[in-house]
């Protein structure tokens, strides 16, 4: 059973009356984007992950250390490879985009005192380290933190299938756990890409964005199937606790 979530940690449902009766000493921002996911998730499954294991990540630093982390509605703002953008409804993002709302929000947050943002990230394309070095060199007083929550503890702890990137076993695991309702299991493709035409990039001898059309058909890369919510659950506790523990840290810095 989940438990109740405190609603002052929670932009998109707490209000000024209680705002105002609190010291916030971080705000958490989850960050996805919008993409097809297979056919058997929604466009909308990396912010909806984020915005979840945000909450109670907020929560489980509250209940441990009275630690008030503000948690913001999740941004869709994704960067996509070629062939993605291609899909009906899949949006991509530039970096300038994105590096104009980070500033955007650090910028008003320092108006307000407050100077720690943890960004929760689910999805793959979103690199915003270049983004944080330079708000770090005209903002040395703010302090920023990316956690890609997906790749904090190695899948082959939780999940059986070798090859796991995107709506594939541990997301659809995940999207169990919280949402089984958003999920259409007898829908879904098996998700087995193709290999890149340049061999050595196969090889991890360098690196460009994927035709994502050309590497797979249902746009999945990884077979959902042996998903359960038990392995969800699993990975989402021990992703929470490791998050929770650094807000807790935060709080004293």
């Amino acid at each position: 059973m989940k438990k109740e979530q405190k609603r002052f940690l929670d932009l998109s449902t707490t209000n000024w009356g209680e705002v105002k009766n609190h010291n916030y000493d971080l705000a958490v921002l989850p960050w996805g984007a919008v993409e097809p996911h297979n056919y058997h998730m929604p466009y909308f499954t990396d912010s909806i992950l984020t915005h979840e294991i945000a909450k109670e990540c907020a929560n489980l630093a509250y209940e441990k250390a009275e630690v008030l982390s503000m948690v913001f509605p999740p941004l869709y703002l994704g960067s996509q490879n070629p062939g993605q953008w291609d899909l009906p409804f899949c949006i991509h993002f530039n970096s300038e985009t994105q590096m104009a709302v980070i500033s955007d929000i650090v910028t008003s947050l320092r108006k307000q005192n407050i100077n720690k943002l943890v960004i929760i990230n689910g999805h793959g394309g979103n690199t915003f380290k270049p983004v944080i070095r330079d708000l770090a060199m005209k903002y040395p007083d703010f302090m920023i933190i990316q956690c890609d929550w997906w790749s904090i503890f190695p899948r082959e702890a939780y999940y059986e299938e070798k090859i796991d990137e995107h709506a594939g076993e541990q997301e659809t695991s995940v999207m169990l756990h919280y949402h089984p309702e958003l999920v259409a299991m007898e829908a879904a493709g098996d998700g087995m890409p193709n290999p890149m035409k340049i061999d050595a990039l196969n090889k991890k001898t360098g690196w460009m964005p994927r035709q994502w059309q050309e590497t797979t058909i249902d746009t999945g890369i990884g077979n959902p199937r042996r998903s359960t919510a038990e392995k969800g659950a699993k990975n989402v506790k021990d992703v929470v606790e490791r998050i929770a523990d650094l807000l807790m840290e935060l709080k004293n810095i």
